[in-house]
């Protein structure tokens, strides 16, 4: 297998120059993005789904300086390491920059085989990239399982957001599970699904005696984590009345059990989740300074309808768990189960792609899964809001389709292509297109 290759970023306005490095790297297999103004890279390297290995960018730019580039863009998290080229040989310069942060200079003209050897010491080590994924295939939760994995070795607080049923709870159990704290507790408290009365005991715990019936110490779901995760769902229906000693408990790392006098140490992690956007609820119903506190560490999950690759990877998961409680006669998805899948609007997010396919694979008269078992409700109806485009469709369709001819050939794209019944080059421009381009190749 090759090495995992770097995910580049070029800043450089010599068309010449650019088009020749950028013609390398891909030869090279490595994926790059060119910038040929400075605020062209500063607008657009913090919106990237997944974040950039190496960043090589040009001192003297038409607009602004790389030193302004690389100051602007080191005010993001998870800032790429910088590479700076330059054809003024301005050591000051160079040393100012070096000190600043940057990994490396080089004046230019440069030997091409030891500007590539530079590029392999400079970017991002291999091994924040090297684990499976587990949340997704889609860029954006490549970038939210990244994050998570950077969040994992802290004590600070974590605020998962994303809509209902897009999959908080799973990202804070990953979250928990690659931290050091995977041995202990993860306890989930669902603050909307707890009667608002009964909250405040059930997440402290309380003496005996302290109301009507509590007969005996009850210890809350803060003292069960232990040294573990505590997390809080839907946070943001937590009442007011509790926020207050919700935030004692983030910032003194102490509560009072109910009827008790004697603070209880707090030594588990927090971390929260909501569908609701905090900061612009307004009237007063969340606290702004405890909404500070729990969004340390912030966490968005996109919606499913924005990451149509995850589509069919989740249904492949989640037939694979209903069939073990069906009597496996469900041999999978049909392709147009998977289409229909596709141009669906998925309100519901993962959960409702989940509930649908336990349902279809329990309700299934045939060995495949179709279109009417996932949507029975839909059947001989559609609307406008849940369809895709048909180039999304299609596009989609065949970066599936080449998924499976590189698998079925070992990733060799010349038998991968025939496969196809396409050329070579065809596919390598697709594999391009579709960000597949840094797959194990072999021309053998």
């Amino acid at each position: 297998m090759l090495p995992e290759r770097a995910r580049v970023g070029l800043v450089e306005d010599d068309p010449v120059m650019g088009g020749s490095i950028v013609q390398r790297l891909e030869l090279e297999g490595w994926r790059v993005t060119w910038w040929e103004t400075g605020r062209e890279a500063i607008s657009e390297i913090g919106t990237l789904p997944q974040s950039l290995d190496l960043v090589i960018c040009d001192v003297r730019l038409p607009d602004v300086s790389g030193e302004t580039v690389f100051n602007e863009l080191a005010k993001l998290p998870n800032t790429p390491p910088f590479m700076f080229v330059t054809g003024y040989g301005e050591i000051d310069q160079a040393v100012r920059l070096m000190k600043s942060g940057a990994v490396d200079f080089m004046t230019k003209p440069f030997s091409m085989d030891e500007f590539l050897r530079r590029i392999e010491l400079g970017r991002r080590p291999t091994g924040t990239r090297a684990h499976d994924y587990v949340l997704g295939v889609s860029d954006s939760m490549h970038s939210v399982e990244d994050m998570l994995r950077r969040y994992a070795p802290h004590d600070l607080p974590v605020l998962i957001m994303g809509e209902t049923g897009s999959g908080k709870e799973v990202a804070a159990r990953y979250l928990h599970q690659v931290s050091p704290r995977s041995g202990d507790p993860f306890i989930a408290v669902n603050c909307a699904a707890i009667p608002h009365e009964l909250l405040e005991s059930e997440l402290f715990g309380h003496e005996k005696g302290s109301f009507t019936n509590a007969s005996q110490r009850h210890l809350g779901y803060a003292e069960r984590a232990g040294r573990g995760t505590l997390f809080l769902d839907e946070i943001g229906d937590m009442p007011l009345a509790l926020q207050a000693k919700l935030l004692r408990l983030v910032e003194e790392g102490t509560f009072l059990r109910v009827g008790g006098e004697a603070p209880v140490p707090f030594k588990a992690r927090i971390v929260s989740a909501t569908h609701r956007n905090l900061p612009a609820a307004g009237s007063g119903n969340f606290r702004e300074d405890l909404y500070f506190r729990l969004a340390v560490l912030p966490v968005d999950i996109p919606p499913l309808r924005e990451r149509a690759d995850d589509i069919a990877w989740l249904m492949d998961r989640f037939l694979a768990d209903a069939s073990t409680r069906t009597d496996n006669r469900i041999r999978g998805l049909s392709a147009l189960a998977e289409e229909a899948a596709l141009s669906h609007g998925w309100k519901g997010n993962v959960r409702e792609l989940r509930n649908r396919i336990e349902r279809a694979a329990a309700l299934s008269t045939t060995e495949w899964i179709m279109p009417g078992d996932l949507f029975p409700e839909q059947f001989g109806r559609s609307t406008a809001e849940d369809f895709l485009s048909l180039s999304v469709v299609r596009d989609a369709a065949e970066k599936r389709q080449i998924e499976r001819a590189l698998e079925q050939t070992g990733g060799q794209i010349a038998k991968a292509a025939g496969l196809l019944a396409v050329s070579r080059t065809t596919l390598w421009e697709k594999m391009t297109r579709f960000g597949m381009a840094d797959r194990e190749r072999s021309d053998s």
